[in-house]
This record gives C-alpha cells, structure tokens and sequence, in this order.
C-alpha cells in the first residue's frame, strides 16, 4: 500500500480542505479526525476518488505515513493542540515532524516546541491565512521552527500555497520557536486595524453622506482598482451588494453591529506593550471590537446622550475624495506600525526575520494581501534595515500628501458625532512619529514630583531629581 507523503489531525473547514489542496498538489495525505463520522462523511464526500486515506486511531494513522512523518494538527488553537500532542506523541518516533497550523499564541507554540525536541521531534508553528477558500485553493503560510526540518515540508507547503502575480510561493521559512506564529499573530493585528478603518469609512460615507449600500459598492468596486487594491475591499464591495434572502433588505441592514474576535488581535496589542511597541491603529481596533460587544448598554446610551446629528453639510464629492486618499493613507500607516512590532520581536526573540520576506508570502493567499505589499517590498529592498515604513522616501510622500484629507475626514466626522477611532488612532501615531519634541517632558516631570521617578535633561548626563515643594 502506497504511504501518504502528509497527515492532517482534524477534519474541520481548514483542515479538510488544505488535505484536499495539498492532495491535488501531488502528495497522497492521510487523515484523521476524533469523531469518526466526520471522517466517513469527508472520505465518502469531498475526497472520494482521491489518494485520501482514513485513519481511525493514532497507530494507524502514523503507519499509513511515510517516514520522517509530516503531520499538521488543524483544531482549534489552545487545550485542544495540547491534547492531541499528549496522544500522538507515544506513536512518534524521532525525526518526525508536527505541524501546527491553528492561530496559537506563539509562546505556546515555544514552550511545545522545547518539549517535544526532548524525544527528538520536530515542532512547527505554522500560520495559516486565507480563510476556507485559501485553504483549499492557496493559503499563505507562516512556518517557524526548527529550521532543519523544513527541507521536509518545504516541497509541499510550496506546492500547496497560494502564489502572488509572478508565481512566487507564499509561503518561506521565517525563523525559529514561534516566528512563524508570531508573524500570523501580527498579521491578524493589521487585519483588525485594516477592517476597522474600512468599516469607518463606511460608517462616515453611509450614515454621514448618506450613500445607499449600493453606491458604497460601485464606490468600492472602483478603490479596488487603484493604490487600494486589497482583499478586504473587494469582499466590502461584494458584502454591500449582498441582499438579505428573507428580507430584500441589504444585509448589512440585518446583520448586528457586535464584532467578534478570537483573540489574535487582542494578543498583537498586549505584546506590542511588553515589547515598548505603538501600535496605535491596532490598539484602536480591538477597543472599537470590544465596545461594539457592549451592544445593551449602547442601545440605553443612545436614548440618553445626545450629540451632533450626522449629516454632512458640504460637497459629497470632496469628502468621497477625502475618504479614498483618507483610507489609503491610514492603510499605510498601520502596516508601519505592524512591520515595526515584527521588527522589534525579531530582535527580542532572536528570530531574524525578513522583512521583505514576510511582505512577499502576504502578497497573496492570506486575508490582508493588498498591492500596497509590493511597495513594502520594495521598501525593504531600499533598506534592509528601515526602521519604519514612514521613512522610505515612497511611503513618506504617499502619507505626507494625503495627511489633509486624514485631517479634514477625521475633522467631519468628529463634527457629525460619528466614532473615526482607528483613523484618529493612526493620525495621532503619525504626529507624534513626526514630532521632535514631545510633551513627555511634562509627563517626567509630574512622575518626579509624585513619586521621585528622576529625569534625564537635554543638557546633561545622568538622572535628576528636583525638590517640588521648596
């Protein structure tokens, strides 16, 4: 009997269909899957009359591999990747090689990494983008781990993954423990901010503007095809068209207004402050998501507090103008601020990552891929080691440009009353990046006289520490 080349341990929408990607790929994949009639339905369904084979316990799922076993756990991240680790791991021999590819925090992802090197088996954290139709048809991928074991999987997930417009894979070694983990974690951070800046947008042109959901998606439709050509606004474009079935109405006209979150936006934002790392637009989205959760209490506060009525006074076209440029630029800041915590992680957690190398598998596949991920290519190709995406000459002009129309957008909004949180956000962290002079100085000076924190001074060496009260 032939062996399978790859294994996957869950049968969920990611896991049966990256077997069936990889399967149509060239590699026989055994699967399996806890409760059995999943399994049947999946080998009976989607993967009949292909070189998909069913196992129905561990020992026999590991004897239908070939050796070094190449195996992906696809359940959900947390107990559960720790449970299926506790039960296979009896039936591993060293040199074989797990691969997670669920949203697992990246120190998890360490810690079993360090465990399982003990019996000699590799651990790979393996971020996986792209949603069910990704999965099926190209994902990006994000491996980190034990770099020798990559040359075993690498043939696969290359084959496997999506590939952007001049065929490259997206998918590349990142580094090692959790980078890979890691960078999938920051990349749902840019996703948070992106879909929340888009969201506002849509917020401020329909309830302020009083654009229908029909001309917000030929409005859409139309950014699509410019400098903010990306994912998420064709999927706005397509979801404003969507007609509720049983209503006629537009869907979003049905759908409640509570963002759920799974948590990966939620870590971005606790890391980049053990890290030292602003993210504000980030930081922005996650609190808006958490405020919509609070849909109760806004429903009695809407009915209590009253504010500016939102309607737009001036010309449509200016603030549609305004809006295009407005998003764009905010775009771009927020992908600095993502590349700059990645940055930092690198040199905290000893990752090496590559910053060109992480743009190029974002290009395709994964929910945040966007053209603007050429120019941060680029970018890193100029330089390396840029610090920040808004000191390349390209991404510099492109902000500084657009700032008045971040500025008169956020300005309209504020004076109609209407919530511009990760906007406001990003153009507060592009003040203070440009600011030479802050008034932390203020800041200091108030620890000081508290709490006797000390200074330092711009005019000398050392700490200071001054007697308020005298």
């Amino acid at each position: 009997m032939e062996k399978a080349q790859f294994g996957v341990i869950g049968l969920g929408v990611m896991g049966r269909n990256l077997a069936l990607n990889i399967e149509r790929n060239g590699f026989p994949v055994a699967v399996y899957n806890r409760t059995e009639s999943t399994t049947e339905d999946f080998v009976k369904g989607p993967a009949k009359d292909t070189r998909i084979s069913a196992a129905y316990s561990y020992d026999a799922f590991v004897n239908m591999l070939e050796k070094p076993r190449r195996i992906m756990v696809m359940v959900k991240a947390g107990p559960a990747v720790d449970a299926v680790i506790e039960q296979l791991r009896p039936h591993l021999d060293p040199g074989d090689i797990l691969i997670d590819g669920g949203n697992s925090f990246f120190e998890d992802t360490e810690r079993r990494e360090k465990a399982l090197a003990e019996a000699g088996i590799h651990f790979i954290g393996a971020g996986v983008s792209g949603g069910e139709e990704g999965a099926l048809w190209g994902p990006s991928i994000m491996p980190g781990g034990p770099q020798a074991a990559w040359q075993f999987i690498a043939a696969i997930f290359e084959a496997a993954s999506a590939k952007a417009e001049d065929g490259d894979p997206c998918v590349a070694y990142l580094g090692p423990g959790g980078a890979g983990h890691y960078v999938k974690m920051v990349h749902n951070g840019i996703e948070y901010g992106d879909m929340q800046l888009i969201a506002e947008v849509y917020d401020l042109l329909h309830r302020g503007l009083g654009l229908s959901h029909a001309e917000l998606a030929d409005l859409f439709t139309d950014w699509n095809n410019g400098p903010l050509s990306s994912y998420l606004i064709e999927i706005t474009a397509d979801i404003l068209e969507k007609k509720d079935e049983d209503t006629g109405k537009p869907i979003l006209d049905v759908i409640l207004d509570e963002a759920q979150q799974k948590g990966t936006g939620k870590w971005t934002s606790q890391n980049a402050l053990d890290l030292g790392a602003p993210v504000h637009t980030i930081n922005a989205a996650v609190s808006s998501r958490i405020i919509s959760s609070m849909k109760d209490e806004r429903v009695v506060a809407s009915d209590l507090i009253t504010g500016p009525v939102p309607e737009y006074k001036g010309d449509p076209n200016q603030l549609i103008a305004a809006a295009k440029e407005a998003l764009y630029a905010s775009k771009i800041i927020s992908y600095a601020q993502g590349f700059r915590l990645l940055q930092l992680a690198s040199e905290e957690y000893g990752y090496g990552l590559d910053l060109k190398t992480v743009a190029r598998i974002w290009r395709a596949g994964c929910i945040i891929r966007a053209a603007l991920l050429d120019d941060i290519m680029r970018a890193y190709e100029r330089d390396p080691e840029l610090n920040n995406l808004l000191l390349d000459d390209h991404f510099r002009s492109l902000v500084v440009k657009r700032q008045g129309a971040m500025r008169y957008l956020i300005g309209e909004a504020m004076r109609m009353g209407l919530p511009i949180y990760a906007m406001s956000a990003a153009l507060g962290y592009f003040d203070a990046f440009r600011t030479r002079r802050l008034p932390a100085n203020l800041t200091q000076a108030q620890r000081d006289y508290f709490g006797a924190h000390t200074y330092r001074r711009l005019d000398k060496e050392g700490s200071f520490h001054t007697e308020w009260g005298e």
